[in-house]
């Protein structure tokens, strides 16, 4: 059988991914886990998975669903069929003024907060990946989190549920008539479900074992509490999906129950001489109304003590320190601060080794979980290279948390896991421990198996404890579940799997398996690979931030393919190393748009642009290396070109139709796939008058130097607009009465972004000393503030130490240099006096002002001189990237399709951005007018 040929017979095409890179790049998931599914696929609707349920059965393949890919027990992985929702099965609707939420499997938890915050509300289940997993996922392991704790979790929190069997029947506990013909359809699901649950009503041993194993965190087996809770067989089914890991049905739509998002939270991370004291202060601190507790251990803290929020006397804590970040949430400031001076003047407090110091600082308190929600990946990135990462999940009563985890800290000893950590839920008696080791050989394996053993043992019959209380039971746990509930309760479930999926199809070998050393199989490997990303764990948290990941791969993707072109290479396979490297030119190299944003998303702060700009770096021949220099060294003569060839584009597209330029492009790109396209965004080049102006308004007391970007002097012209972009600038400082000189000859340079994104290093390096060396005459060694017009280039420019001479390195520290957003927020914003107001504006915040960590100045500008400013939700890198959109059109189509669906519906009085390039690719995206938010002042003040 030819798998692609009769895939393409369900799905079109383009949603059916058998190529080698696909296979390879999506056979990981955050776990430890690896298997190579046969095909990738990519269902929109019910009708697909229907059929995909069909075609799984028909030909005895194995269907596993896939979200976020942010699960840890091995339960996203497949070697037969692999459904990919993650493009797609976004909808969303806030519905009973917030109550409740209605989503579908592929939009993050993050998102659907972003959606419910208006209304003060939020979803109950808050994973530390909550950015990155989705609503999937989230469900089918029954996540709870931070704060959840049992009663807020998924399976508490989800109202209603709709769900499609392995036969292709679909249900809903939302429609009443659904509860009839459940009864008459799946009459004999329905009578055996009745009768499992009879079973276990009738046995008071087990009911009671049930009831008492829900009141902690457990998310060992199927949700067996589902026979005690609800009466009704679809209720039943339904929340035993809750939990279920993808291995029973397929959940397409829940509604679930929201809870507050307080308004006021005071956070603080709180030092102990020992784990003791910090556990004897986890009761007091719940008592006392914390809504948030977490537990690090001293090697936790190593991992991260190096971060900006973690001050520095944390390197000097004793070995046997740990930490507790502590959070109270409140609806009032009042109460607010009433529970914390309640716990300040408690003598807990006193317990700690330095005074708590609480702060309500979003900013700071961001920094703060950042660091805690960062730990899995935080210490998997300190492993030794070529190691592997475990992370396990378990839970014991909080009184006797204290002696488990030394317990357990012994275990750690016993096997020689020298760098284990520990941190968790403390509050809930939820703690996960990380431990690094190689698969390379029987040995390791073997250290492995009677160390997870010894750990069985110790959970669940020294403590009577949770074998996983949040992460599911995964691979790593399938063989446990009947350690942990007993010959009846596994039977039972044994019973609940072969009644639903009779041909044991649907996710294989997860939660049910006979085969009691599965944990030990199909182990992954993480090869050292690339410095600038080598200590990636894979766990996933960039890829929402990735403007390609749903056209060709995702950082997490590319590094993954490049380990396995590492194993490739070992191995000797040349024919299928050749393969994966030819494919990974477009798909890897280039369609990245090395925006940098992965890098914001990491808890380790990999950027995988950097690697991808080396790769190309090395890609490139040593003409193409001269040829780059001497562009950048005859700047001026290269920009009238450009110029020149945009005004003959322009004319052309006049004298034979609007399209001209676009077809005879894609004609040139067919035989020259290197060539750039034209798009209908490219208009004349701008007038250039401006730049003879030495100066203007010498007697004012602010002063700059204005540095007018390339891209402002090729691209600076809009549509409609009296002024081009260095006009606008000129006319805001004249209006704000701020002294502007215009860096003389500024036609012969420009920052390096286009050389230093292409990998031309002698290119990036002449231009960057050049530029720094004419802006210190300029600013007179560094008295004046440099401003540049477009945020790109600001950024590239704040970035640009690394290509300097050790001379310049010293000029250029004493150099000011803002972006244009910052001046306005900064300079232009206290003194202009606002003449009028827009009413609504929408705004594309670029990825140089989150790199910049400027964005909060961009909307403050931008509420400053309009009443209702609109950041849409889906806000992200376009994917521009520079030139990536003239050359790669089909990047920037997919980075924007999102965001394009959050602005089409909005009535506005204009749309605002701080990147030229960006603009163009919003504007093409939606059709609608995006400018530089310096027209927005300039038509303000």
């Amino acid at each position: 059988m030819n798998i692609t040929i009769e895939l393409e017979k369900i799905l079109p095409a383009h949603r059916v991914k058998t190529r080698y890179i696909d296979l390879i790049s999506f056979a990981s998931d955050a776990g430890f886990y690896h298997l190579v599914p046969k095909a990738v696929v990519q269902p929109i609707d019910d009708d697909e998975i229907i059929s995909l349920f069909e075609f799984s059965q028909k030909h005895a393949l194995p269907l596993v669903f896939r979200t976020g890919g942010t699960s840890l027990s091995g339960q996203s992985i497949t070697d037969g069929i692999l459904v990919d929702l993650s493009s797609s099965w976004k909808n969303i609707s806030v519905e009973a003024n917030g109550e409740t939420v209605r989503v579908q499997p592929g939009i993050t938890g993050a998102m659907v907060n972003a959606h419910l915050k208006r209304y003060s509300r939020k979803i109950g289940p808050d994973p530390a990946s909550i950015s990155a997993a989705m609503m999937g996922g989230i469900i089918s392991n029954n996540s709870s989190g931070m704060c959840c704790g049992v009663k807020l979790n998924s399976y508490h929190t989800v109202k209603y549920l709709r769900f499609i069997l392995p036969n292709g029947h679909t249900y809903s506990t939302e429609i009443k008539d659904d509860y009839h013909r459940f009864e008459v359809s799946e009459n004999e699901l329905f009578n055996k479900l009745s009768t499992l649950r009879n079973k276990i009503i009738s046995n008071t041993e087990l009911y009671d074992r049930i009831r008492k194993k829900y009141l902690t965190k457990n998310t060992v087996g199927y949700s067996l509490n589902a026979f005690i809770d609800y009466e009704h067989p679809l209720d039943i089914l339904a929340h035993l999906l809750i939990g279920g890991e993808g291995t029973l049905a397929f959940i397409s739509e829940v509604v679930l129950n929201t809870v507050p998002d307080y308004s006021h939270k005071a956070t603080a991370l709180l030092y102990f001489s020992t784990i003791s004291d910090a556990c004897d202060a986890i009761v007091p601190l719940t008592n006392s109304g914390a809504l948030m507790v977490e537990l690090m251990d001293r090697a936790s803290l190593r991992a991260v003590e190096n971060k900006d929020s973690i001050p520095d006397f944390v390197k000097t804590l004793p070995e046997s320190a740990a930490a507790l970040l502590v959070e109270y949430q409140e609806n009032t400031i009042e109460v607010l601060h009433k529970k914390v001076e309640n716990f300040l003047k408690s003598e807990v407090s006193t317990t700690v080794i330095q005074a708590p110091k609480f702060t309500s600082v979003p900013s700071e308190m961001a920094s703060l979980w950042k660091v805690r929600k960062g730990l899995f990946p935080a210490v998997g990135a300190v492993r030794a290279s070529g190691t592997t990462v475990i992370l396990e999940d378990v839970a014991f009563p909080v009184e006797k948390l204290r002696n488990a985890i030394v317990d357990l800290q012994e275990l750690f000893k016993k096997y020689q896991y020298n760098d284990a950590i520990i941190f968790g839920h403390a509050k809930d008696g939820n703690i996960h421990f990380v431990v690094t080791q190689t698969f390379n050989s029987e040995e390791e394996i073997k250290r492995y198996d009677l160390f997870i053993r010894e750990v069985v043992k110790l959970v669940v019959e020294k403590y009577d404890g949770t074998l996983k209380a949040e992460h599911g039971t995964g691979r790593n746990m399938a063989p446990f579940v009947e350690t942990e509930w007993g010959g009846l309760g596994y039977d039972i479930m044994k019973i609940l799997k072969q009644s639903i999926d009779p041909h044991l199809l649907l996710n294989p070998g997860v939660i049910i398996n006979d085969d009691k050393n599965t944990h030990l199989k199909n182990l992954k490997e993480l090869p050292t690979v690339e410095s600038e990303v080598d200590t990636c764990i894979e766990c996933g948290y960039c890829e929402h931030k990735c403007p390609s990941r749903d056209l060709t791969t995702t950082p997490r993707r590319r590094i993954v393919v490049r380990r396995a072109l590492k194993t490739l290479e070992v191995n000797g396979d040349t024919a299928n190393y050749k393969l994966l490297k030819e494919q990974f030119q477009y798909d890897g190299l280039d369609t990245c748009a090395v925006d940098g944003l992965c890098a914001t998303a990491c808890p380790v702060d990999i950027n995988t642009g950097d690697l991808v700009k080396r790769l190309r770096r090395e890609n490139h021949s040593s003409l193409a290396n001269s040829i780059a220099l001497r562009i950048a060294k005859n700047f001026s003569t290269v920009q009238w070109t450009l110029r020149m060839a945009m005004k003959s584009g322009v004319i052309i597209n006049s004298v034979f139709g609007k399209r001209s330029m676009t077809n005879l492009t894609n004609t040139i790109k067919k035989v020259i796939p290197s060539a750039p396209l034209w798009t209908s965004q490219i208009t004349s080049p701008p007038k250039l008058s401006v730049l003879k102006i030495k100066g203007s308004r010498k007697n004012d007391e602010l002063k700059i130097i204005y540095f007018p970007s390339c891209i402002s002097r090729l691209l600076g012209h809009y549509e409609g607009k009296e002024k081009n972009i260095m006009e606008a600038f000129m006319s805001v400082c004249e209006k704000s009465h701020i002294s502007v000189t215009i860096l003389k000859n500024v036609n012969s340079n420009c920052c390096g972004q286009i050389y230093s994104s292409k990998g031309h290093e002698d290119a990036y390096q002449y231009t960057a000393n050049a530029i720094v060396e004419k802006l210190w005459k300029a600013t007179e060694s560094g008295k004046t503030p440099v401003v540049i017009d477009v945020s790109s280039c600001a950024y590239t420019l704040k970035q640009i130490s690394p290509a300097l001479s050790s001379e310049n390195k010293e000029k250029y520290q004493k150099l000011n240099i803002m972006d244009a957003v910052e001046f306005l927020n900064d300079m232009v914003r206290p003194k202009a006096e606002v003449k009028k107001q827009k009413d609504t504006i929408v705004l594309h915040s670029v990825c140089a002002l989150e790199k910049l960590k400027i964005e909060d100045k961009f909307l403050n500008v931008a509420n400053h001189f309009a009443k209702d400013v609109v950041l849409p939700k889906n806000n992200g890198c376009c994917g521009m990237a520079g030139d990536r959109g003239f050359l790669f059109p089909e990047l920037t189509k997919s980075a924007t399709k999102h965001e394009k669906q959050d602005v089409e519906n909005i009535a506005c009085d204009g749309y605002y951005a701080s990147t030229k390039t960006c603009e163009m690719s919003m504007s093409d995206a939606t059709n609608k007018n995006y400018e530089s938010i310096l027209f927005l002042v300039d038509e303000c003040i």
